[in-house]
């Protein structure tokens, strides 16, 4: 029986009897079916993983267990990349932002950009937004990430663009771009931002906002990647060159 691994956000150490309710008892009991004996394992984000079992069922979509075990996984890595992705129509965003978080991305920043096709605002923002958080759990649940990347709110890309950069590294993608990611160094504090236009690619004026913020544009090849392919294309050759992946040098 393969590991079960949720994600639940109150405080739990070893030797916890705790309640698991609302999504991850939902998905425990009802969609895995798991009952009392079974094991399972939880995290909250604080960087530990708590293996317990299920003690006893005390509700439709409710549990009690008992935490047995703690550990702190070797799973974050060293680079602290925030990808700036704009929104993509239909699930493309999803697409991305699953993939990115797959990839060890520390922060998640959504985008309006001038060629965005979806707008976004209201109610209907504040849905997407919550959307779009369960898409970043469920993939640190799958991934075996312990810590959740911070999805920052929805903004326009000139907001990202006026932001600090806290000596980032900060990089979009233009196909047109002179830049070439083989030619960068190291960033010695690990910081790294990378921009990413939607399907119609940043325009002229976005891409004026970013160079005066101190991005610059960088060219990832001869092909042109779909919105929500380059991110994560990028994000893996980082992770390679600097990171924690196959490869990548011990920090």
């Amino acid at each position: 029986m393969r590991r079960i691994r949720l994600y639940s956000d109150q405080p739990m150490q070893t030797d916890d009897l705790i309640e698991l309710e609302g999504r991850p008892a939902h998905h425990l009991l009802r969609v895995l079916r798991r009952r009392a004996g079974d094991h399972v394992t939880l995290f909250n984000g604080d960087g530990q993983e708590h293996e317990g079992r299920i003690t006893e069922l005390t509700g439709r979509d409710r549990c009690r267990l008992q935490l047995t075990r703690s550990t702190r996984p070797d799973a974050e890595s060293p680079l602290e990349i925030t990808l700036i992705q704009a929104v993509g129509r239909g699930d493309r965003m999803d697409w991305a932002l699953q993939k990115s978080v797959e990839l060890g991305v520390a922060g998640l920043q959504p985008v309006l950009s001038e060629r965005t096709e979806v707008r976004l605002a209201g109610s209907r923002a504040d849905k997407r937004m919550a959307h779009w958080q369960s898409v970043v759990i469920a993939a640190c649940e799958q991934s075996g990430r312990v810590r959740i990347p911070t999805l920052h709110p929805l903004c326009d890309i000139g907001e990202v663009g006026a932001a600090p950069s806290m000596d980032a590294l900060s990089l979009y993608l233009d196909p047109e771009g002179e830049g070439r990611l083989d030619d960068l160094n190291e960033p010695g504090g690990k910081a790294i931002r990378l921009a990413v236009g939607p399907e119609g690619g940043f325009s002229d004026r976005d891409m004026k906002g970013l160079r005066q913020s101190g991005f610059v544009g960088m060219k990832l090849g001869p092909r042109v990647l779909r919105t929500e392919t380059a991110g994560p294309a990028v994000l893996a050759i980082l992770q390679s060159r600097w990171g924690d992946l196959s490869g990548a040098p011990s920090p």
